[in-house]
């Protein structure tokens, strides 16, 4: 197989377990800084262009797309899926999930489970917007941003208005959330390979943080998942169209709920705190993908 991984640095941890994994299986790959790709838009010879020399007779893509630029490497993605090139996840995918409110939206219509979510434009309605959520404490964060990045806990419904107030005076999109106390500051980061959760961690916030990302100071260690928590991993990435996700979920008194999907998850904290070689997991779905033609292009 020859393979490309979409990233823009090759010593990531996620992205040089990629290679090696791929290498392991004699793959001819290569990292490509799909911020220096440019295409050829045309319906006769679509290519993409890369230090002056065309991408082609790839088998398949690894997309690793930060979230400050998806617009740009989502057109990437989508010029490789013209060229008839797999993709772990397809470029529509991740578009869904890098929407926070899009997300939720897709999530809500197939009843996974999700905090109480609220979404407005006027700060005129604040006072309802809080009330919807069952008031302070409540989270409130942008609808896009990852690793904890654009996140924040408002203590008291004052604070709450005002961090409000601030985000849209920027122009900033938002999204008000409960907080889900019982949580305690931990949540589960249940890792997806096809039809399959492969792994799953528990995740707890450092002292004085709420957030319990890994990138934030959070300490990870294997879980083992109830049934529910797996059939909403699955449920949450299926209806996404993520063949590869990080499901991020809170346990509730109502069962789990989801806070965001990843489609560029991270493997080292995950990999730390299973022993699972979960890049190979990846490199052995693609290789299925190739033998019955499935076509991950979501």
């Amino acid at each position: 197989m020859k393979l490309a991984i979409l990233s823009q640095d090759a010593g990531l941890y996620s992205t040089s377990r990629l290679k090696t994994a791929a290498e392991e299986r004699g793959y001819q790959v290569k990292v490509v800084d799909y911020m220096r790709c440019y295409i050829n838009v045309s319906s006769d010879s679509p290519c993409v262009m890369y230090a002056g020399k065309r991408l082609e007779d790839y088998d398949a893509i690894i997309p690793r797309i930060g979230a400050s630029n998806t617009f740009y490497g989502t057109a990437i993605v989508r010029q490789f899926e013209l060229m008839n090139v797999l993709s772990a996840n397809g470029s529509q995918a991740i578009s869904r999930s890098r929407d926070k409110l899009r997300c939720m939206q897709i999530l809500a219509k197939e009843k996974v489970g999700l905090p109480i979510t609220g979404f407005a434009h006027s700060t005129q309605d604040t006072d309802g917007l809080l009330n919807m959520v069952g008031g302070a404490p409540a989270v409130i964060k942008l609808i896009e941003g990852t690793q904890g990045i654009g996140v924040v806990l408002a203590e008291t419904h004052t604070s709450a208005k005002s961090m409000i107030e601030a985000f849209r005076g920027l122009s900033a999109h938002i999204l008000v959330q409960e907080f889900i106390k019982e949580a305690q500051g931990e949540d589960i980061r249940a890792f997806v390979v096809g039809d399959k959760v492969v792994a799953a961690m528990r995740r707890k916030a450092a002292k004085g943080e709420f957030r319990a990302n890994i990138h934030r100071g959070g300490k990870s260690e294997k879980i083992d998942l109830t049934d529910a928590e797996t059939e909403t991993a699955l449920l949450a990435s299926r209806a996404v169209g993520l063949n590869v996700a990080g499901v991020d979920m809170l346990r509730s008194n109502t069962g789990p709920k989801v806070l965001e999907i990843n489609s560029s998850p991270g493997l080292q904290g995950i990999e730390g705190a299973t022993g699972i070689n979960i890049a190979g997991l990846i490199m052995e779905y693609l290789e299925k993908a190739m033998t019955v033609g499935r076509n991950f292009n979501g």
